[in-house]
């Protein structure tokens, strides 16, 4: 059963009985897979320790500096959370994106700001400790646009920016119309 906190601290003490190692153990051995993206982390803890799901996202998560598994449910809330660059990135991309698009509502959703009209989603912003990930919610969206931003970081379903990334409202623009044009 998991802890009715949502600070993921409240793992640690069923993670220190289950698995027999002191939290200053687990410490060291996710210090020695912190290179490693978040889906290795998470199955290196299950395959060689037997982590159940649930306490290796604890370990994983706080190891990477998120201390809660907190649910937002403002954008205000969230905004909080981020360094002032990105709070004024975000604001500044969904401004944009708004000012054309008014109908559009920012709502959060997985605990992360998104725009969606109705129940579609259009785009969604997330952060990372170093930077800002974009989401326009379509694989054909995305891979339209990915030669319009050669300097950025164009994942599957995620376009990586710098946290103080200056805005480039034609591509924001374009990525968001053709999203739409697919609902």
């Amino acid at each position: 059963m998991s802890p009715q906190s949502s600070d993921r601290e409240s793992y640690f003490p069923a993670i220190e009985k289950k698995y027999g190692q002191p939290m200053s153990y687990w410490f060291a051995v996710m210090k020695d897979l912190s290179d490693r993206k978040y889906p290795e982390q998470i199955a290196y803890l299950k395959e060689e320790h037997g982590f159940s799901q649930g306490h290796a996202n604890a370990l994983v998560m706080y190891s990477r500096g998120s201390t809660s598994s907190k649910k937002f449910t403002t954008v205000a809330e969230f905004y909080k959370t981020l360094d002032a660059k990105q709070v004024k990135t975000c604001k500044a991309i969904f401004k944009v994106i708004q000012s054309k698009y008014p109908d559009l509502e920012l709502v959060i959703a997985w605990n992360q700001p998104m725009l969606r009209k109705e129940k579609a989603y259009v785009f969604g912003i997330s952060p990372t400790k170093n930077y800002l990930l974009m989401a326009p919610w379509s694989k054909d969206v995305l891979e339209q646009f990915a030669p319009k931003m050669p300097n950025l970081g164009v994942n599957k379903k995620t376009i990586g920016i710098p946290s103080d990334w200056k805005i480039d409202e034609k591509l924001l623009l374009g990525m968001v119309k053709a999203r739409l044009a697919e609902l």
